[in-house]
């Protein structure tokens, strides 16, 4: 995978539609690491303002695929194998950054992590670990 704008035209033609929807913005990404924001709007939140935990999954799901990609060298078909998220604080009318990382990559499974922070504070918000299957 060769850079951001790469990285912008696959969340554009290999995701599903919401998925698309969410407006996921690359940041960086390369050597198995990948950036994204998700931008705050009020359709993806709860009573109050408060970003509501399944669009936090989404992006965090959505960023650790292209850090997947990055890490070899494009993307392949591949599967979640597992998700599991910690939500530690509420994110409140505030973009979200989200770091994913591959922790160890293998011939078939790939383990990783994923970090979500609101841009306007910087304060962790949500950890997630997951697995991945390349099929």
């Amino acid at each position: 995978m060769s850079g951001i704008d790469e990285a912008q035209r696959m969340l554009g033609e290999l995701f599903a539609p919401w998925v698309q929807a969410l407006n996921l913005r690359v940041d960086a990404i390369g050597g198995g690491e990948a950036t994204l924001v998700l931008p705050f709007d009020p359709q993806l939140a709860r009573e109050g303002g408060t970003l509501c935990g399944q669009a936090m999954m989404a992006a965090a799901d959505t960023a650790m695929v292209l850090a997947i990609a990055s890490q070899l060298g494009g993307f392949r078909p591949m599967t979640t194998v597992s998700l599991s998220t910690s939500f530690l604080r509420p994110v409140a009318q505030s973009d979200l950054k989200v770091v994913a990382r591959v922790l160890k990559p293998g011939r078939s499974l790939v383990f990783g992590e994923i970090e979500m922070s609101a841009l306007a504070d910087g304060r962790l918000a949500s950890h997630a670990t997951t697995t991945y299957a390349l099929v």
